[in-house]
């Protein structure tokens, strides 16, 4: 087990986090790796809190389980299949801050053009190839960098679902990509004793937080809960740009 107080003082705020995202507040749970890899290099971070994700999301899918979207559980996860296979094919080949580059630059534009572009009332009808697509970039990004949520979003919001129907289908999606993710993180030697020891110390901070978040989702009305949505999107793609571009700033 990890003894070291600078390593919870980065994990007890990511753990936080991760619950309340998993209680359905899509996205703010992204910030959890970037604040453990203050610490530890990012897949190692990402893998301490693959199990605690794991117990999450057996949590919030019984939660949520008939609160979902079948059609859009199908396509984004054959795209998600592809992507997990694809992040463990070229993980040596490809750094953290280029994905988290991508990826911000991915929702800030995403939520920009929401704000600014041009308006389209009502939902917007989904289409299976962009959602194999989007499932792909969510996969592929949940793996390398603990950074699915914008891809997912990009793909989901526009669709207006109701609140409770696009957590649920959230929570599908994301517990089937990280159970996947299990193989690749134990053939690329991510998981260790000491980390999984941490992982179990953390848990029922965990446990109350993704029951706190799932309060929170049912007592906040649908058009504050997308605004949030939205907003949370732009502030965590904005870290992910700061995060990647300070990778190549001169030291």
């Amino acid at each position: 087990m990890i003894t070291d107080p600078l390593f919870y003082l980065a994990a007890v705020p990511a753990v936080t986090l991760l619950g309340l995202g998993k209680g359905g507040f899509a996205g703010i749970g992204m910030a959890a790796t970037p604040l453990l890899a203050l610490y530890l290099p990012p897949l190692q971070a990402a893998a301490i809190l693959l199990p605690i994700l794991m117990i999450q999301d057996i949590i919030s899918v019984w939660t949520y389980r008939r609160d979902w979207d079948a059609w859009n559980v199908k396509v984004l996860l054959v795209g998600g299949v592809i992507g997990v296979g694809i992040a463990w094919a070229i993980a040596a080949y490809v750094t953290d801050a280029a994905v988290r580059l991508t990826v911000g630059l991915i929702g800030v534009a995403f939520v920009l053009n929401n704000w600014f572009g041009r308006k389209f009332q009502g939902a917007k009808q989904p289409n299976a190839v962009a959602g194999v697509f989007w499932g792909v970039a969510t996969g592929f990004t949940s793996t390398m960098a603990q950074a699915g949520a914008p891809p997912f979003q990009v793909f989901v919001l526009p669709q207006r679902l109701p609140k409770l129907t696009l957590v649920g289908t959230n929570m599908i999606v994301f517990a089937t990509i990280n159970a996947l993710k299990v193989v690749p993180y134990l053939a690329l030697g991510q998981f260790s004793t000491q980390g999984l020891g941490a992982s179990v110390v953390l848990l029922p901070l965990a446990v109350v937080t993704n029951f706190l978040g799932i309060w929170l989702v049912r007592i906040t009305p649908t058009v504050v809960f997308y605004r949030i949505a939205y907003i949370l999107v732009f502030v965590i793609s904005l870290g992910l740009l700061w995060q990647g571009a300070a990778a190549y700033w001169p030291k």
